[in-house]
């Protein structure tokens, strides 16, 4: 009994994990339902401190090349519109409960998450909240992350909102965009995986510029 659960948790693990990979699969077991799926990943994997491992980037590029190629399987203005608001709400969620609980939540950790920490936070969002909560959009885990450290800093609300919004419709603009018009380009489809890392890379860059110009000064 336990082997099998075992290997049932392993096989829904290994789906979520690579989602973007069984999206033809599931579409065909779950039809339409597969819009609330991926709602649930975006609002999970932004929203949720604990779930920094849902596939993001890739899921959105993916859903993209596959409304581009299955346009009656993935309508491309319900998936945009569906990974709009599941990162908005998403940011907005993670944003709430660093506000209200994150203090505890750093208690609770006995220091594992110091207190000059969350203050050196505060400072900093005071200073580039705006450039961090949109850049933090594009980076795998940091994008989790941020708006988390933005609630526990008390960072405004408004300029939360403001750059939260932003980013969520370049995000989604970029990735979705990108795979319905680039995603079915053979040689991009056969190094899928390739791609994904290349536009890592890439969203990576202007936080690393932004650190090492802000560290210099």
């Amino acid at each position: 009994m336990f082997h099998i659960m075992e290997s049932t948790f392993s096989v829904i693990l290994e789906m979520l994990l690579h989602l973007d990979q069984h999206l033809p699969l599931i579409m065909a077991d779950y039809g339409n339902y597969i819009y609330a799926i991926l709602f649930l990943v975006v609002f999970c994997e932004t929203g949720l401190v604990v779930t920094p491992f849902l596939p993001g980037d890739s899921l959105l590029f993916a859903c993209g090349a596959l409304a581009a190629a299955s346009p009656e399987g993935m309508n491309i203005v319900t998936i945009t519109f569906i990974f709009l608001v599941a990162s908005i709400i998403g940011d907005a969620t993670n944003y709430e409960i660093g506000k209200h609980v994150g203090l505890n939540l750093v208690k609770i950790t006995h220091g594992f998450v110091k207190q000059e920490h969350i203050d050196k936070a505060q400072n900093f969002y005071a200073k580039h909240g705006h450039k961090a909560i949109f850049l933090a959009r594009f980076v795998p885990i940091v994008r989790t992350f941020a708006p988390f450290v933005a609630g526990i800093g008390k960072m405004h609300y408004l300029t939360f909102a403001r750059y939260n919004v932003v980013g969520a419709v370049v995000w989604v603009a970029l990735f979705v965009g990108g795979g319905y018009f680039f995603g079915n380009i053979p040689i991009i489809k056969q190094n899928f995986s390739l791609v994904t890392l290349g536009i890592i890379v890439v969203s990576v860059l202007p936080v690393t510029i932004e650190f090492f110009r802000n560290t210099r000064n």
